[in-house]
């Protein structure tokens, strides 16, 4: 009889709406196809720290098939569960009990880290697995490269609410974290209002600031981004004549975590995680500190991030989601490999794996935003794809 075809497949970095109806959908087509299904634990955690045995190791290993995935794409989160772990880059004191010190002084990289590739590599041959679908963000997708540079074929799936991954203009995820943005922020304007206060709203966006613009669009705000230096003088003007104007005396703003006006910087904290980023300070409470001492008017920080991926997908993630993973499906029985399932010029399509020199994707900010009002753009769009951003150079 021929072996029968298998399949792993792994959600890594930041948990986003979404992620559970990939799974099942790539369940259910794969079954289809005559592949069988196994779940890969915790990101690429995985495929580094899963103990090789007769058995699958359970903490890091699960089969997965059309019961057991039946009802999951009813609910968010991941039920492989994700880490930001970075094989080439394992911290020493995170190496797992059962690689030797011997094993453990081939892999090392410096005094700190060690790159566990040939492990991965070792553990995707132990499964059997003809192909591996990981989905994630820049991040996590960068290391997919690593593999297919070792051979392993591979079909990606893009997923980040900040929506920054090169080479498709939508990543799951990024519908729901609008939807959500658009409901807090409107349940929230009977707050500002009754206190009249200026609000900041700080949101996700490390690098990027395609969360907050599109928040902005569907809210009718002011809005900052990573990709502007602003000025916080003009800024603070057009809050308080906002507020002046308005008939329930509030004003606000959408801030990108990464924002930063001229002459600030906003500082980090914490230990780096594996792929070097820290926390960074809340620009909403900086900024309404700043509004607060040059106006005197009272302010209000809200912090939108993690109620932005959390909860079930809206339906335009849950179309993306599903779609993304029976593309992904056909281009494994294709024989594809090496590629990563996009939306480019507002169709379906599919990409090369993103360059991780290229660092996320940014705001094409002469098209879609203007500095001297803080708001999106919201003219000349016909002919623009449904979400704006064209561009999707890799």
């Amino acid at each position: 009889m021929s072996k029968v075809r298998r399949i792993g497949i792994l959600t890594g970095g930041g948990d986003v709406p979404g992620l559970n109806s990939v799974i099942k959908s790539v369940v259910y087509k794969s079954t289809e196809l005559g592949f069988e299904v196994v779940g890969i634990r915790r990101g690429w955690e995985g495929l580094t720290h899963m103990k090789p045995g007769a058995e699958m190791n359970p903490d890091y290993v699960r089969p997965l098939d059309r019961i057991n995935t039946r009802g999951i794409d009813r609910s968010g989160g991941t039920v492989l569960h994700t880490s930001r772990t970075n094989p080439v880059r394992i911290r020493k004191g995170k190496t797992p009990a059962h690689v030797t010190a011997e094993r453990l002084a081939k892999l090392r990289v410096d005094e700190n880290y060690f790159d566990f590739t040939p492990i991965v590599l070792e553990n995707i041959a132990h499964l059997g697995l003809d192909y591996l679908i990981p989905i994630g963000g820049d991040d996590t997708l960068s290391y997919a490269q690593v593999l297919v540079d070792h051979g392993v074929p591979l079909i990606a799936v893009p997923k980040t609410m900040d929506n920054d991954v090169h080479g498709t203009e939508y990543c799951i995820g990024f519908s729901t974290a609008i939807t959500r943005a658009k409901e807090l922020i409107n349940r929230q304007r009977s707050t500002m209002g009754s206190h009249e206060r200026i609000g900041a709203f700080r949101i996700f966006g490390r690098d990027s600031g395609f969360t907050a613009l599109y928040a902005a669009f569907v809210t009718s705000a002011r809005c900052v981004l990573p990709e502007v230096e602003f000025d916080l003088d003009a800024l603070v003007a057009l809050l308080t004549e906002d507020k002046r104007n308005n008939p329930s005396s509030y004003s606000f703003v959408i801030a990108s975590e990464g924002a930063v006006w001229k002459g600030q910087k906003v500082a980090e904290f914490g230990e780096a995680d594996a792929y070097g980023h820290k926390k960074k300070a809340d620009i909403g409470h900086a900024l309404a500190e700043e509004i607060k001492q040059r106006t005197g008017e009272d302010t209000m920080a809200s912090d939108l991030t993690y109620d932005l991926r959390s909860g079930e997908a809206d339906s335009l993630d849950h179309m993306v989601a599903i779609t993304f993973a029976n593309i992904a499906m056909d281009l494994v029985r294709d024989g594809i490999s090496g590629r990563m399932v996009a939306i480019q010029d507002g169709k379906y399509t599919h990409a090369p794996l993103p360059d991780p020199k290229a660092g996320p994707r940014r705001v094409d900010v002469e098209r879609l935003y203007s500095r001297e009002r803080f708001r999106p753009l919201y003219s000349g769009k016909l002919n623009s794809p449904m979400f704006l951003s064209a561009e999707h150079s890799s």
